[in-house]
């Protein structure tokens, strides 16, 4: 077999990705998501898009995504190869210079149509044959105005908290015993400290306004938790929500995700993604409770600590 070229792309080649057909059965092209690099209006680098050739022909790909400012990328949103070039993937994942998460999107009960089943096990074994493990499944929804407003409660009062200090107190407090396998795993490796800071991070790097988030309280006065509407690159979102240990059993994390879509709603929000670990159920009974129906399932894979 003719030996693999293994490179990233160029502003002058970048067609060579399109060039690998995908049947569209999971991943981005599933939901019709289409590749195009920065300079041609898209989100993809081409020095953060990989591929590997062989007779000049793409046989595997993978292209990663950060947002406009960030000097390293964010997530590995493609990565999809050539039927029998399950080796060419791996090698292509082991050679780039780049280690992030890698999420792959798969219509809701993947799993239970053999064809979508086939097309993800494989991507998900190459993946973990390249040094990448399964962390979780989440599920991720999608609100629209037709879904309706769900009723407010009216069991909490929530207002805005201007000091930082404050807020990560919070953070930190609903971290304990979370459900969340993300914030389980920053915690276990970075320690608590550090994974608030991790998460402080991911919520400034939202593009949207710090006043937007909101404390919750008791109406005598008691903290609750937290609720963060915000903006990703993509459009509106439930950026957090998040009850302290002391005042879960109340069902309370339903209060802060109807005032985070009010509050979304509010700003002129037609549509609010979201999402959650499969394993929480209390959580995912929430957002059925809410009317966000799940639009997508999604697998991630990280990379080693020590990378």
């Amino acid at each position: 077999m003719t030996e693999l070229v293994i490179r990233a792309l160029t502003e002058n080649d970048t067609a060579l990705f399109t060039s690998l057909p995908d049947p569209g059965l999971v991943g981005r092209a599933a939901f019709g998501h289409t590749y195009a690099p920065v300079h041609e209006g898209g989100e993809y680098r081409p020095d953060w898009t990989w591929v590997a050739l062989r007779d000049g022909k793409v046989v595997a790909r993978a292209a990663w995504w950060g947002g406009s400012g960030d000097e390293t990328p964010k997530a590995l949103d493609w990565f999809d190869f050539a039927e029998g070039e399950d080796e060419a993937a791996v090698r292509l994942l082991r050679t780039a210079p780049l280690r992030t998460e890698y999420s792959l999107l798969a219509p809701p009960g993947w799993r239970d149509r053999p064809e979508t089943r086939a097309a993800g096990e494989a991507r998900i074994a190459a993946a973990e044959a390249a040094g990448l493990r399964h962390l979780v499944d989440r599920f991720r929804y999608e609100w629209t105005t037709a879904c309706g407003l769900p009723e407010r409660p009216g069991r909490l009062t929530f207002r805005a908290e201007p000091d930082d200090a404050v807020i990560r107190d919070v953070v930190r407090r609903t971290h304990q015993g979370t459900l969340d396998a993300h914030d389980r795993r920053n915690i276990a490796e970075l320690g608590p400290d550090a994974a608030v800071d991790e998460f402080m991070g991911f919520l400034e790097w939202l593009p949207s306004p710090r006043a937007w988030w909101k404390l919750a309280y008791t109406p005598d006065g008691e903290p609750v938790g937290i609720q963060v509407p915000a903006h990703n690159p993509v459009g509106p979102c439930v950026g957090y929500i998040g009850v302290l240990p002391e005042q879960r059993g109340h069902g309370y994390a339903y209060d802060l995700l109807v005032e985070c879509t009010h509050d979304l709603v509010a700003e002129g929000a037609t549509w609010i993604a979201a999402a959650t670990d499969q394993g929480n159920h209390p959580m995912a009974a929430n957002f059925a409770k809410a009317g966000y129906p799940i639009t997508q399932e999604r697998v991630d894979l990280v990379p080693p600590q020590s990378d």
